[in-house]
């Protein structure tokens, strides 16, 4: 039997994309789909964005790499911009290549500057597949074949006050927290639960880690969850929309934690590299010019409003990552929307979809996906 020559890793759609642009893709036969996936939570500035790709362009004719045995001017203004753009008390960044990479990293950085052996995260989350990214991961189907090589961790519940109150991290390196958990179906907690998590780590000695993956970069109407919540943690890892679609992941971290590492403490050859760099500065740009941040924050309350009194039960989230729980209509929901030609996600609780728009997507395309799913429920569709 022949085996395709990509590896089947996912089931994806019934279709090729072969174009982008803003808040749409298109399919090789010119058919448009409204994109409230956004390839994963990535296409924060939306496809094709022209600030970003002339960025790129322009950086592409200049020097397309040089790893991090140059000084690279590009290099260092994307760092210093995203630590200004963060805030939280960040200081400096190591720039990497991926979600996975900038959580092992931050994580190794928690053992090594700690001495301790054990990991804390939560019920729930997700946060990388690379072994120690793995072990703070609650997937068992993730998690089986590799047991015997994953760090020992200790997983509480989710915005749990009373369990993390009984928590003894005495002798844990790092409590890493998605402070949305959104492959578990878009779980939330407050923002007294996060003051309270900053201060028992605080108070015993363990680095906390914002996983801000999905939600840092503007998605929740402010630059990172941190500020969102009032907290500052240790490290924040970030990724996905950080550079508009082009590979790319950061650690960033405090004052304490950037002056207790030396040379030779973290590396990635391709991390920071130029059009990575360039990508990241015309995103961040991008996400000032044209305030999409309250952008994000408005259209994400226009859409739980707009689903008010409908068949989608609850819609949990903030800004623009939302989780609509529509109970066990989920699954002929989001089958509904492909066939309309809108793109959601789905999620490990079946019976919720996620939005995960670009950041720039239109007021039509928010007032197309409502009139879909209202027509969903007028046609009487059900599981």
């Amino acid at each position: 039997m022949a085996l395709p020559s990509l590896l089947p890793t996912y089931t994806p759609y019934g279709f090729p994309l072969v174009a982008g642009e803003a808040d749409r893709v298109f399919d090789d036969q010119g058919n448009e789909y409204l994109d409230f996936y956004g390839g994963h939570c990535v296409a924060s500035t939306g496809h094709c964005h022209p600030a970003v790709t002339t960025a790129i362009a322009a950086q592409a004719r200049k020097l397309i790499f040089y790893s991090a045995a140059a000084q690279l001017p590009v290099r260092n203004l994307a760092a210093a911009r995203l630590v200004e753009f963060a805030g939280a008390g960040m200081a400096s960044v190591f720039f990497c290549n991926s979600g996975a990479e900038a959580n092992e990293s931050a994580l190794k950085i928690a053992l090594k500057l700690t001495g301790r052996k054990q990991l804390a995260a939560f019920q729930g989350a997700f946060h990388g597949r690379s072994l120690l990214a793995l072990s703070v991961t609650d997937a068992p189907g993730l998690r089986k074949d590799y047991q015997d090589f994953l760090a020992p961790t200790r997983f509480l519940p989710f915005a749990d006050p009373a369990a993390l109150a009984a928590a003894d991290f005495s002798q844990v390196a790092a409590v890493i927290v998605e402070p949305i958990q959104s492959m578990a179906g878009v779980k939330t907690a407050n923002a007294q639960w996060f003051a309270q998590l900053r201060e028992k780590c605080s108070a015993a000695g363990a680095l906390l880690i914002f996983d801000e993956v999905q939600t840092g970069i503007g998605r929740l109407g402010a630059p990172f969850a941190a500020q969102l919540y009032g907290v500052a943690p240790d490290m924040i890892t970030c990724a996905k929309g950080m550079a508009s679609g082009v590979p790319m992941g950061g650690v960033l971290m405090d004052a304490a934690v950037a002056a207790a590492l030396g040379p030779g403490d973290l590396g990635s050859t391709f991390g920071g590299g130029p059009l990575a760099c360039a990508a990241l500065l015309a995103t961040l740009q991008v996400i000032e010019d044209e305030k999409l941040m309250p952008q994000a924050a408005r259209l994400g309350t226009q859409i739980r409003n707009g689903l008010q009194g409908g068949m989608v039960q609850k819609v949990r989230g903030e800004g623009l990552l939302l989780g609509l729980n529509a109970g066990p209509n989920a699954k002929a929901l989001k089958a509904h929307l492909l066939q309309d030609r809108i793109l959601v996600g789905g999620s490990d609780d079946p019976q919720v979809l996620r939005l995960m728009p670009p950041l720039n997507v239109r007021e039509e395309s928010v007032n197309r996906l409502l009139t879909s799913i209202a027509a969903f429920r007028a046609a009487g569709i059900a599981a």
